[in-house]
C-alpha cells in the first residue's frame, strides 16, 4: 500500500510474540513508523508523547484490557487524541466482544490469528474510507453504522444528524456529528 511510510502505528499488546508479528506484517506493507507499548497504560502515555496515526490493539490485557483503553482514548479529558482510529485484535470473537468494542469506539475489529490481508483491509478501510465520528450522550466515536444505503427514503432509524452530514430524510435530535476532520490526523 503506497504511502503508509508515513503512517505512525501503535501496537498494544501485553505479548511481545504479537507485537512482533503485527510489526513485520506492517512493515511488509511499507510501514516505517510502528511503534509499540506492552499495556494500555503505556500506550495511553504514547498517544500523548508522540504523534500516532492508527493503534492497533489486542483486546485482552491485565489492569486495563482494550475497551478499557478505547473508552479512555475516546473520552477522557487526558485524552491527546480522541479521533485516532484504532484497530482491535482479539482471538476472541464472540458476538457480544464484538460489541463491547464496537460501543467503547473502535473502528476495526480483526480477529487472531491475524493475516497479512485481513490486517491490510483493515488499514485500507481506516485510511481510504474514515468513518465520520458521533457524539452523544453515551457514545463518543466512529459511526457505528457501516453504509448508508442512498436510495432509501424512508424515515431515519437513528434520529439526530448535523448539518454536515444529513440522512436522506432530515430530523431533529440530541445526536451530532463531530465536524472534525478524520484526515487530518492520518499522515
Amino acid at each position: 500500500m503506497a504511502g503508509l511510510e508515513r503512517v505512525r502505528f501503535l501496537v498494544v499488546d501485553d505479548n511481545a510474540h504479537m507485537i512482533n508479528i503485527v510489526k513485520t506484517i506492517l512493515r511488509g506493507f511499507g510501514a516505517t513508523q510502528i511503534f509499540e507499548a506492552r499495556d494500555a497504560t503505556e500506550a495511553f502515555h504514547r498517544l500523548k508523547h508522540d504523534s500516532i496515526d492508527i493503534v492497533i490493539t489486542d483486546y485482552q490485557m491485565e489492569v486495563l484490557d482494550g475497551v478499557e483503553f478505547i473508552k479512555l482514548v475516546r473520552n477522557s479529558s487526558d485524552s491527546a487524541n480522541r479521533y485516532v482510529p484504532i484497530i482491535m485484535l482479539t482471538a476472541h470473537s464472540e458476538r457480544s466482544r464484538v460489541l463491547s468494542a464496537r460501543d467503547a469506539g473502535t473502528n476495526e475489529f480483526c480477529c487472531k490469528p491475524v493475516t497479512a490481508q485481513e490486517l491490510h483491509r483493515k488499514v485500507v478501510a481506516i485510511v481510504n474510507h474514515p468513518r465520520p465520528f458521533i457524539k452523544t450522550v453515551g457514545y463518543f466515536g466512529p459511526d457505528r453504522r457501516r453504509k448508508m444505503d442512498a436510495k432509501y427514503m424512508g424515515p431515519e432509524r437513528r434520529e439526530g444528524w448535523s448539518q454536515d452530514h444529513k440522512p436522506p430524510v432530515n430530523k431533529k435530535s440530541n445526536v451530532t456529528q463531530d465536524t472534525h476532520d478524520a484526515n487530518e490526523d492520518v499522515a
